[in-house]
């Protein structure tokens, strides 16, 4: 009975342990959070400038005409995925990297037909553990990511559309809603949607001509799509980890309330015996 006792108390120890780590994690993947949201929002405005004066020169009566704006038939694909550097982060990179797997079984026959950009090491393991040859890395991102850092993987996959070797380029990764709430989506990213370019009233005039200006911006604002995605990538992971962390933390709690029970119990268990056995040797005594 000691020697089972002693067992569960070394458990009850365990599992405080461990929950004051969860609880620690929770608290700080809260702080990053808030920060990572606060840089997604400080970074609309230049994405929704470049889009307002693309718009503008998009929508003028159609004659403007772009390679990035146009759709061509899709003999090869491009995918750029973003995923995190760490785990412990509830189902963030599981879901979005079954997304994107599903996704390439689905409508590719053959590794030739497609190729992967990926950020952040949870990715670039999954897709080396299945052998696929990786266009593009970059590992090792910050809790607060700059452009630099992920602008030549994003400018590649970007030449490589314009330069027509893929047909269409997709973005992978966690749309970020709330801190419970992350949903992993597939958002084609070149060819541009012009219909999300038209009804501008703006009026410019561009040296030296519309489409030398759509020449330097298309590209600049695909880039910068990425990166929003990225930033959003990060409140999506800080939050599923918040999350997680928040549930591990409540599940040891749980664990900690029915060891002490069990624990207790045989502690009571334990003092009745002896009692017992005091009182029968007396009564044998007597």
């Amino acid at each position: 009975m000691a020697k089972g006792m002693r067992e569960i108390k070394r458990s009850i120890k365990s599992k405080q342990n461990t929950k004051q780590i969860t609880k620690a994690m929770e608290m700080v993947a809260s702080a990053k959070l808030k920060r990572a949201q606060d840089a997604a929002v400080a970074s609309r405005p230049y994405t929704d400038k470049i889009k307002e004066v693309v718009a503008s020169i998009a929508s003028s009566g159609g004659a403007i005409k772009h390679p990035m704006l146009q759709s061509r038939e899709v003999k090869r694909t491009a995918y750029l995925v973003v995923t995190s550097d760490r785990g412990l982060a509830g189902g963030y990179n599981a879901n979005v990297l079954r997304k994107v797997w599903t996704e390439i079984q689905e409508k590719h026959k053959s590794p030739a037909e497609y190729d992967v950009f990926v950020i952040g090491r949870k990715g670039r393991d999954y897709f080396k553990r299945r052998n696929i040859n990786l266009a593009d890395e970059v590992t090792g991102l910050s809790d607060s990511p700059k452009f630099a850092d992920i602008k030549s993987l994003a400018a590649a996959a970007v030449k490589g559309f314009e330069t027509g070797k893929y047909d269409e380029l997709n973005l992978v990764y966690n749309q970020f809603y709330n801190a419970i709430t992350q949903v992993p989506v597939i958002k084609q990213l070149l060819p541009l949607d012009q219909s999300e370019f038209t009804g501008a009233k703006a009026s410019y005039e561009y040296e030296p001509s519309p489409e030398k200006v759509l020449d330097v911006l298309l590209p600049k604002y695909a880039e910068t799509v990425v990166y929003s995605a990225v930033l959003e990538g990060k409140a999506s992971e800080f939050g599923a980890r918040m999350t997680a962390m928040g549930n591990a933390t409540k599940n040891a709690t749980k664990m900690i309330a029915g060891l002490t029970l069990t624990y207790n119990r045989a502690r009571q268990a334990a003092i009745t015996q002896e009692i017992a056995e005091i009182v029968g040797g007396a009564n044998a005594q007597a």
